[in-house]
């Protein structure tokens, strides 16, 4: 065994037991073979073995504290090694950097990617990004979260000009400026990409970020090829952990000509100024579904087109028929269960082929927009390089520490195995670094997970449905209260969906929730919180909620399971 020894300066200490605070951090820690903490020196002496532990995890370590910082090494045990660590300049992301090591390096410009970099400044650590493709930022703020919700609510705001549930009042319409409304849509993500990406890391200390696309050259070192100069000579980086986090892109079916015509995807939909008058959408998840409805109600002639007897169709048929209803009753065409046979380019048309129940069927629009489903972007890793395994549908398999097959390489959002959420991938970036340098081991844990489909009447969710409980053998009750027994949605003249609570009846804890409803999802947090603590039934039914809110819709569900609402008066319990 080698042991080194190695000294740092520590900052922040300000008497014995701060020395002690730190000391405990390395209690059990592999490698550590001594440790000399001093506060009146203000210093932390170490004797490690390398091949288990780096200083740069046994500064990490002190720095993740979050009270006592690192601020420089004494007696550098090798000036030329550690010349490529010392803090590092935030570089413009037009010119590829000058190469040199790493202790983190990002591959990725997305949500993981940020909150992975601000957690590894908070801990000291020289961090490379490296982006390509999308903008910074990602797939949220560029292309889809962000301006998406935009264009939904504006697609509410004119159908609201147009429509009313009250019959005193009769609208007079909406005068539209498709245009207008994209170049605001093109303000509002240029504006966030500034204030909470590219701001939020500017003053970073220890972090370096280059455009350009990164491989794997062997397991500890990646090249990048220039973004803007492909031909120009790519550029090696050295690193001691890895994160990838390098996202998802559309996923285009193979259907006969699809490829040959100009279709669409998110990312490039969102950015026509000028409003087609008719469009197809082939896809039947929440991102088809969203753009369907809001280019519908911006004035466009939306047919959506699905392979699946249903949308959303990992969902149970109930959310599915209750969501077509209301879309169909908005007057948007919606087509299930078809077997796509061929896409073509006809007089300025796109005309998609299909049969149904055997029987041909033809469509055509201006405009065609694919948004079946997304596929992780591993093509320009280099994995095999390094044996990196992958799941069946080609994401980066990570367990529950985000950890992948090797050791010290990272994988988080949606190019890895876990739920492709904004939210969950910069949850993931944050745990992962500091599972990678502090050893904390924290694990992901999405079994009461939220989330939410923007269409009207929204469709929001927690836990498992009755299918999953059914299929793990967890016995189950359901209750399902209809909007028109919920005070707020009868006063409103909109009793559109239905709420609905699964519950193990041996315990009377509520396991899961799915909700149809007008901004349902401003619901689903309160039942997140009832299944991630245990909250029973019974305590969901006997709490006080206001009159003629939507949450109050919680309360009656939960006392569906053992009365029949419509009998109850208002307020009663």
């Amino acid at each position: 065994m080698s042991i080194k020894t190695i000294e740092f300066v520590i900052k922040g200490m300000t008497c014995d037991h701060c020395a002690q605070t730190i000391a405990k951090k390395f209690q059990g820690k592999e490698g550590i073979a001594n440790k000399d903490i001093s506060y009146p020196a203000g210093s932390g002496k170490f004797e490690y073995d390398p091949n288990k532990i780096s200083k740069e995890e046994i500064a990490a370590l002190i720095n993740s504290t979050g009270n006592y910082r690192v601020e420089s090494e004494m007696g550098n045990e090798d000036p030329e090694a550690d010349a490529g660590k010392a803090k590092t300049e935030l570089q413009p992301l037009t010119t590829v950097g000058d190469g040199g090591q790493f202790d983190l390096i990002i591959i990725g410009g997305g949500s993981a990617a940020f909150s992975a970099a601000i957690k590894a400044e908070s801990l000291g650590l020289s961090t490379l990004m490296v982006n390509a493709g999308l903008d910074l930022g990602g797939t949220c703020v560029n292309v889809g979260c962000v301006p998406s919700k935009n264009l939904i609510r504006a697609g509410e705001n004119a159908f609201h000009a147009n429509h009313s549930s009250f019959d005193g009042i009769k609208p007079k319409g909406a005068d539209i400026d498709f245009a207008q409304i994209i170049k605001g849509k093109k303000q509002l993500v240029t504006s966030l990409k500034e204030k909470k990406y590219v701001d939020v890391v500017s003053d970073f200390d220890n972090l370096t970020m280059v455009a350009g696309w990164a491989k794997f050259v062997n397991e500890k070192t990646i090249k990048v090829t220039d973004t803007e100069m492909p031909d120009s000579p790519a550029k090696k980086y050295k690193g001691h952990k890895f994160l990838i986090a390098t996202g998802a892109t559309p996923s285009v079916p193979a259907i006969e000509g699809l490829k040959d015509v100009p279709y669409l995807t998110n990312v490039s939909l969102f950015d026509l100024e000028e409003q087609p008058e008719s469009l197809i959408v082939l896809g039947g998840g929440y991102i088809a579904l969203e753009i369907a409805q809001a280019y519908h109600r911006l004035g466009t002639k939306v047919t959506l087109l699905q392979r699946s007897p249903n949308v959303l169709s990992k969902l149970t048929p109930d959310i599915s028929n209750e969501l077509i209803k209301n879309l169909r009753n908005e007057g948007l065409e919606i087509q299930t269960g078809l077997n796509f046979k061929q896409v073509s380019e006809e007089n300025g048309k796109i005309k998609v082929q299909a049969k149904k129940s055997g029987e041909a069927r033809r469509f055509e629009a201006e405009k065609l927009v694919v948004a079946t489903g997304i596929k992780p972007n591993i093509s320009r890793l280099g994995w095999e390089a390094i044996g990196l395994d992958l799941t069946q549908a080609g994401h980066v398999a990570v367990n529950e520490k985000m950890e992948t097959n090797r050791s010290h390489i990272f994988a988080a959002g949606d190019v890895a195995n876990t739920p492709a959420y904004v939210y969950t991938a910069a949850y993931e970036g944050k745990i992962a670094t500091a599972n990678a340098f502090t050893g904390a081991g924290h694990k992901t844990d999405y079994s009461s997970l939220p989330w939410v489909v923007f269409t009207d009447p929204q469709v929001a969710g927690a836990g498992m449905d009755e299918a999953e409980a059914k299929t793990k053998g967890i016995p189950f009750e359901i209750s399902r209260l209809e909007m028109k027994d919920v005070p707020r949605a009868i006063a409103a003249n909109d009793t559109r969906g239905f709420i609905k609570l699964i519950r193990n009846p041996n315990t009377d804890k509520l396991i899961g929730a799915r909700i149809v409803a007008p901004e349902g999802g401003e619901l689903i947090q309160q039942l997140t919180m009832a299944i991630n603590y245990g909250i029973t039934v019974k305590d969901l039914a006997e709490n006080l909620y206001p009159y003629l809110t939507l949450a109050e819709g919680i309360k009656l569900a939960a006392i569906t399971f053992g009365k029949d609402v419509s009998e109850l008066s208002c307020c009663a319990s």
